[in-house]
């Protein structure tokens, strides 16, 4: 681009109301003043965020000066204040992104856009330090120029824009930004690169910022490539259930291949990341020929268990007290302390107004040796094997809620199996039992 030239931004890849990530420094100056002087982009609606941290003393300066140019291009601001944590352990520069991004998420609209400021110079050092954390393909691809986002998507339209066109930029339009000294202070790894790694790169090499986002593109595209594979894979794994995989099917991948499966179907499932060591446990205790019945990996809230040759994965839920006992009458939905909700939907059409009274239920966990008399049945059967026989996994088993009469007769365990008694009351009222927690929910 011409040292005298004005940055052409591309064209998002969908109209949309843009919000702009505006901290007052030079990047997010040169991109609000850009795209408030498109209007065809104003038109689909146009404002900015800036996120107060509060971490230098002149912070509230810097907010100001946000607002008054905001308010001298007529767009509206939304100021977030937001607390950064110094001590949970990933670093205050950490630590300060990612309340930043919570702010964006939680403002961004349904459909909107998030713009950053993102250029060409941060892409080459977010690729080299991807390289030397060790990160594969994924994170070699760096910054995305479009993905989805929260409830909207994240756009970033200076991407192939080196820094210095963005500087002679503003110099020559005289745009007004914030010079934040923390960008300055080599303590952060970013900036060490940025001072000190990518300058000597570029005397020997003065492409190297270009080449080095050009690699971030390329594996970019190789993670496209890899992510179809992945997709159809996991298909192919999956069982009739979405949140469990065929363990013979999942072992018969490829080792590369199975790792990927397994992060793709962990992130599918909203679940955290697994950690390092999470994919080589899975194949290695989970896996084998014959694992144990419990067979369970766990990290952060979520586990991944294996039964009857599937995997399952999900939230770890509290197993309810064994000494709960709660009296329902079925008029309110009732929360269970082991997960899920108990409720007595009404009869069609009904809106339960007139619905006879439900029988006195006293809720309680598990406690072995219950036995339930089902429908067409003259003789009570045990309810474990009861819930053996219909593949009820352990982890459900033990968080079900169990319906008993005041006088101790059985009547339900969850919306799984029902006892005569209960089974025709509902059929006569029309109505149904439901509890929402065999998933974990």
């Amino acid at each position: 681009m011409p040292a005298d030239a004005t940055p052409v931004l591309p064209r998002p890849p969908r109209a949309a109301p843009l919000l702009v990530g505006y901290s007052g420094g030079l990047d997010s100056t040169v991109l609000l003043h850009l795209l408030a002087a498109d209007a065809g982009l104003r038109a689909h609606g146009l404002r900015a965020i800036h996120v107060h941290h509060g971490l230098d003393p002149r912070a509230d300066d810097w907010a100001a000066h946000c607002a008054a140019e905001c308010a001298a291009l007529g767009i509206p601001l939304t100021m977030v204040r937001a607390t950064v944590p110094r001590d949970g352990g990933e670093g205050l520069e950490a630590a300060a992104r990612r309340v930043r991004h919570d702010a964006f998420g939680a403002a961004l609209g349904e459909g909107e856009v998030l713009a950053l400021a993102h250029h060409r110079d941060d892409q080459a050092e977010t690729f080299l330090l991807r390289a030397l954390r060790g990160s594969g393909s994924d994170g070699l691809g760096a910054m995305r120029p479009w993905r989805e986002y929260g409830r909207g998507w994240l756009w970033r339209p200076l991407l192939d824009l080196p820094r210095d066109a963005l500087l002679a930029h503003a110099r020559r339009v005289g745009l007004r930004w914030i010079e934040d000294p923390s960008n300055a202070c080599e303590a952060h790894d970013r900036n060490y690169l940025r001072h000190q790694v990518l300058p000597r790169l570029a005397a020997r090499w003065p492409r190297a910022a270009a080449a080095l986002a050009q690699a971030a593109a390329l594996q970019r595209e190789a993670t496209e490539l890899l992510d179809q594979g992945d997709a159809e894979a996991l298909a192919r794994v999956r069982s009739l259930d979405p949140a469990c995989l065929d363990a013979d099917a999942l072992r018969a991948l490829g080792p590369p291949r199975r790792a990927r499966v397994l992060r793709r179907w962990i992130a599918e499932a909203g679940l955290p990341p697994l950690p390092a060591e999470g994919v080589a446990r899975i194949q290695r205790e989970l896996l084998a020929e014959a694992p144990g019945e419990a067979a369970r990996f766990g990290w952060r809230d979520a586990e991944v268990r294996r039964w009857r040759g599937l995997l399952w994965a999900g939230r770890r839920r509290p197993l309810p007290p064994g000494g709960t006992r709660l009296d329902w009458d079925g008029r309110t939905p009732l929360a269970w302390p082991g997960g899920g909700t108990l409720r007595l939907a009404p009869a069609p059409g009904d809106d339960g107004s007139a619905d006879p009274p439900a029988p006195p239920f006293v809720v309680h966990p598990r406690a072995g040796g219950e036995r339930i008399t089902l429908p067409g049945r003259a003789h009570s059967h045990a309810l474990k094997h009861v819930l053996q026989e219909l593949g009820v996994p352990p982890w459900v088993r033990e968080r079900l809620p169990l319906l008993s009469h005041p006088d101790g007769t059985l009547l339900a365990a969850g919306d799984l199996v029902l006892s005569a008694a209960l089974d025709g009351w509902l059929r006569a009222t029309g109505r149904r039992l439901l509890w929402t927690g065999t998933h974990g929910d």
